[in-house]
């Protein structure tokens, strides 16, 4: 299947911005710890989600969707039957270890798949488990990891890793004694985990040095509901297209403004004019005379790297030279490469900077996508180009968006 994008500067109508993949996946995972049922709340049904529920259904786990909410029921998991090939699909399988490991004391599993972008070894979560006592081996294509945690208290280091601060979480809200977690990731998702934990009565607490404190609970509570956030990634990439490829302005909901003012801030600077229309729904009009900026990723609440490549077609038409720096993972400025069939006119210094010269008029081509994020950039350079484009591997897009495709483009 491919998708065959028009061109278009004339778009006009209210965004809803869906809930976030990256919350709904570790608290997924989190309801294996509860062993009973609970509503969520928000469930966007996109590939990822629904490939992570096939997993847990194949450790009995059950689940009904009623709209947009699902109902889990974790009472008999059982991983004697435990799915190889589907884990292999995504990387979020990774946060699979920390509750099976609790109840069961030993998992074998392959190696988790998903994105490629860039390297992202496993052996973080691996040697924080081997520090609350589980033991690790790898043997071919797989990992057997078995053990008990200790009892007693642990100072842990998260350095700032998102998903290994939400598997240590996870591993050690019943782990007796207090866990102590330095240098914790606090994206948004990450406090939406720790939410719906606190819950069911776990005992967290945050400190201002990015500091968490788990002390042991005996057990946590369940029946009961909670609400998913929605994905602020999402909301920065309906930004960008407001400014490219909006009539006159978009509105853009459940848009997580608190979260995006490192992002909008930098909007601003490139003289994107935006406007709080109260209840978490930004206006963000379009903007024909766009000054080049430079800007550098970090982690939150800094500039989102999810969001640069998004930003980087803003900067093809800004007036002069723009520069982006993202220190946060190697090589994920190679979609320039990509977007360069379009006749963009970009500069990639090292595996960590590049320059984007503008302001440019965007050709046809057909290209592919490379990543989950790499893909919207993608998108929003297609709308605004001269003519009709077609775009391939749009596996990517189905992982991500759950209706993103019906607001920007036809498909095949």
């Amino acid at each position: 299947m491919k998708y065959l994008v028009n061109p278009s500067k004339n778009l006009s109508w209210t965004v809803k911005i869906s809930w976030s993949k990256n919350a709904t996946l570790p608290i997924l995972a989190a309801t294996l710890i509860l062993r009973w049922k609970v509503k969520l709340n928000n469930i966007t049904r996109i590939s990822d989600v629904m490939t992570f529920l096939e997993i847990v259904n194949t450790m009995w786990v059950t689940y009904n969707f009623e709209w947009s909410s699902l109902i889990i029921d974790t009472t008999n998991i059982d991983i004697s039957k435990l799915n190889w090939e589907m884990i292999r699909k995504i990387r979020a399988s990774i946060l699979l270890l920390s509750p099976l490991l609790h109840y069961f004391g030993w998992i074998s599993i392959p190696f988790p798949g998903g994105c490629s972008i860039w390297k992202r070894p496993i052996d973080a979560h691996l040697n924080w488990l081997k520090a609350i006592w589980y033991d690790y081996e790898l043997v071919d294509d797989k990992i057997n990891i078995s053990g008990a945690s200790l009892s007693w208290d642990i100072i842990l280091n998260a350095w700032f890793w998102v998903t290994s601060t939400e598997n240590l979480i996870v591993a050690n809200v019943l782990r007796p004694w207090i866990t102590t977690i330095k240098s914790w990731a606090f994206e948004p998702h990450v406090i939406n985990l720790i939410d719906f934990l606190r819950k069911a009565w776990a005992n967290i607490a945050l400190k201002y040095d990015h500091t968490i404190i788990i002390t042991w609970v005996e057990k946590l509570d369940t029946d009961y509901e909670f609400d998913i956030v929605s994905d602020y990634i999402e909301s920065s990439t309906f930004m960008v297209i407001a400014a490219l490829a909006s009539k006159d302005y978009l509105d853009i909901e459940n848009a997580r403004i608190d979260d995006l003012y490192a992002f909008i801030d930098k909007l601003h600077e490139a003289w994107v004019k935006t406007q709080d229309m109260w209840n978490d729904t930004l206006r963000v009009y379009r903007c024909e005379n766009i000054k080049n900026i430079s800007i550098q990723t970090n982690i939150y609440p800094g500039f989102p790297t999810d969001s640069q490549s998004p930003f980087a077609v803003l900067m093809t038409q800004a007036n002069g030279t723009s520069q982006i720096h993202e220190i946060l993972f190697e090589w994920r400025l190679n979609f320039l490469v990509e977007l360069d069939k379009m006749w963009w006119h970009t500069a990639v210094l090292n595996p960590h900077q590049a320059l984007i010269f503008g302001k440019m008029d965007l050709k046809w081509a057909e290209v592919t996508s490379w990543d989950l994020r790499a893909w919207a950039a993608m998108v929003i350079a297609w709308l605004i180009a001269k003519w009709t484009t077609i775009v391939t591997n749009i596996e990517y897009i189905e992982r991500w968006y759950e209706s993103f495709g019906r607001n920007c483009f036809n498909s095949w």
